[in-house]
């Protein structure tokens, strides 16, 4: 991927670090975007020195119509192109109940999971078409399929963004792709909020009885991105170690 230039959102920790890692190993460019910029810059740092490819920082709440459009430009100004980009910021907040979900944290998740991708897959997406190609990814749950009472608003997002995966690609195609990856539960900073009874019911509900860790995300979003999966757009990969 020497010379690309991808963006990857959410991307200061996590997963999404791991991918901005992945993608800077194999010579890409890569802009790291997520709500603090100053995680990002210290992320963009690291991935510089280590691996001698440019980066950008760019502070981004993707729930935010016109953050996503700064975003954007942010990126072009830079580099002039963008080749890859990865919908990869999420939010699952925790509630007591199903009925004590508010307004503002239905919003919320709908907008980080769901609106963010739209606009930025939107924008990216007609630029990519109209400029010779490019790959879009993006990060989805299995929560989409298998919903539970716990994560409702989250599950319902991830399954409006499987279903932006499918539409993107035909309104892109043929020469930008569209595809998705259905992640299970990994292990992250994120995770560790879980209680024990969380983490080892996640952990049995899959084939492999265990969480995924963060790095193994990076094949399947590498695969995506690159051009060894060139006959393949609107798909979903599951990714949830054969959750049931």
């Amino acid at each position: 991927m020497d010379g690309q230039v991808v963006i990857v959102t959410g991307g200061s920790r996590g997963m999404g670090k791991e991918m901005v890692k992945a993608f800077a190993q194999r010579g890409a460019h890569v802009v790291i975007a997520s709500r603090k910029v100053e995680n990002c810059e210290t992320v963009a740092a690291e991935v510089a020195e280590k691996y001698g490819v440019r980066t950008l920082a760019v502070g981004c709440n993707v729930s935010d119509w016109d953050d996503c459009d700064r975003l954007v430009e942010a990126a072009y100004g830079e580099f002039g192109r963008v080749d890859v980009l990865v919908n990869n910021a999420g939010l699952s907040p925790l509630y007591p109940s199903l009925d004590q979900v508010g307004e503002a944290l239905f919003d919320k998740v709908i907008g980080i999971n769901l609106k963010g991708p739209f606009r930025l897959t939107a924008a990216i997406g007609t630029r990519m078409a109209a400029e010779g190609g490019g790959s879009i990814v993006n990060i989805s749950s299995i929560a989409a399929s298998h919903p539970d009472p716990y994560s409702l608003p989250y599950a319902a997002a991830k399954a409006g963004l499987n279903a932006l995966t499918e539409g993107f690609a035909q309104a892109f195609g043929p020469n930008v792709r569209v595809n998705g990856i259905q992640c299970g539960a990994f292990l992250t900073d994120v995770s560790a909020a879980w209680t024990p009874d969380i983490r080892e019911r996640l952990g049995n509900a899959a084939a492999l009885k265990r969480c995924g860790e963060a790095d193994e995300v990076v094949g399947a979003v590498v695969y995506f991105a690159g051009a060894e999966s060139s006959y393949c757009t609107g798909a979903t990969l599951r990714l949830d170690g054969g959750m049931r």
